[in-house]
């Protein structure tokens, strides 16, 4: 999996979690203290998020931060 695929996938994880939640961009943004703009790059695939914003945003959202990565599990190559 590329980079822009991993990006792409994590996006897409923090968009069906948010929106499960019943959170609005903006909501998201305010529980996890980013700004809603930083969110909608995450969800566009647009942004490499740190480990830090990562447990910023999966608290927000009452999750583990381990949870927002299992979508991108798969596609990455581990190598001994």
């Amino acid at each position: 999996m590329d980079d822009l695929a991993v990006l792409a996938s994590f996006g897409l994880r923090v968009r069906q979690l948010r929106e499960g939640a019943g959170l609005s961009q903006e909501a998201l943004a305010d529980l996890a203290q980013l700004h809603r703009t930083y969110i909608g790059g995450i969800e566009r695939g647009e942004r490499n998020v740190s480990l830090v914003n990562i447990t910023k945003i999966a608290s927000a959202l009452g999750r583990r931060p381990s949870e927002l990565l299992e979508t991108i599990d798969g596609g990455l190559r581990h190598e001994a």
